[in-house]
């Protein structure tokens, strides 16, 4: 069941985070450049994004309210058709904080279905949120997200406050998602990794082309995602038959079917296999 770890050839998900100002849509475009390819902006900034015309080549498309899930989803999906390589979603944030985003979507739910229990409403609000990370996970373009901050503090003895960092206006955790997470602070717009996969980023450092160029070099050290994809479908292959429930099976084959996307014919063995012990646990459960 186990097999020698190595890393594999992937795509970029990276987060830039920082208060207003702090630099964010400019690095991001700094670091689009260095990964190179077309570039798209999905810009929910009111027009930002385009102020920068002149230090990179990219195509705009403005993101107003409502800042659905789904309409992020869908500004995703025409970029991967219109054959982008970069995608940056400036901003991530109002996703979950602005007008029409997942907090006010839950308090409308709540209010709606739940007798105002916000507890409940997260049944609900909870998978569209995770269908826009699952999109941003298995999309074949490099993602960008850039994200809101504001310094955490809490007050300490003698009623002092306490500086704790930044924390980004986002869904809590949202950085497990991502390969590299890099705060950006006023003082220079130095970005600073709180989180990195990669290795590259061990000091603070202005973002520039030739971060993206690092990145890209390592993201492009690994196997094929050809040769990736055929390894995860055959590895479900293997596990499948032997799944106990309808919930191992479902991870099992969401897992390879990430990796599988692009590639038809494993994506059809992938879901034979997986309705045909669909079929038999629905059996077993019935004996039973």
């Amino acid at each position: 069941m186990f097999k020698k770890a190595e890393r594999k050839q992937a795509r970029l998900r990276l987060a830039l985070a920082g208060p207003s100002g702090s630099g964010k849509t400019y690095s991001a475009l700094q670091m689009a450049k260095g990964l190179g390819g077309r570039i798209a902006v999905i810009d929910t900034e009111h027009g930002s994004a385009s102020l920068y015309a002149d230090i990179a080549d990219f195509d705009v498309t403005e993101l107003h309210a409502p800042y659905s899930p789904e309409r992020y989803i869908e500004a995703i999906k025409a970029a991967e058709r219109a054959g982008y390589d970069v995608l940056i979603i400036d901003s991530y944030s109002h996703e979950w904080t602005g007008p029409g985003g997942c907090l006010e979507i839950n308090d409308q739910i709540a209010k709606a279905k739940y007798k105002g229990n916000t507890w409940s409403a997260w049944n609900e609000t909870t998978p569209r949120h995770r269908s826009l990370t699952d999109k941003i996970l298995t999309s074949p373009l490099h993602i960008i997200c850039t994200m809101r901050s504001k310094t955490e503090t809490v007050q300490g003895e003698g009623k002092k406050i306490l500086k704790l960092g930044m924390k980004s206006e986002q869904r809590e955790g949202c950085e497990y998602e991502m390969t590299v997470v890099l705060d950006l602070v006023h003082d220079g717009n130095m970005a600073v990794a709180s989180k990195d996969r990669t290795k590259l980023f061990k000091q603070p450092e202005l973002i520039t082309p030739e971060t993206g160029q690092r990145l890209l070099a390592w993201l492009n050290d690994g196997r094929s995602q050809a040769t990736q994809a055929d390894d995860a479908v055959a590895d479900a292959l293997d596990k499948m038959p032997l799944a106990e429930t309808m919930q191992e099976l479902h991870g099992l084959y969401s897992a390879a079917y990430r990796q599988a996307q692009g590639y038809p014919d494993a994506l059809a063995k992938l879901t034979e296999a997986k309705d045909k012990r669909k079929t038999e646990l629905a059996q077993l459960e019935g004996v039973a």
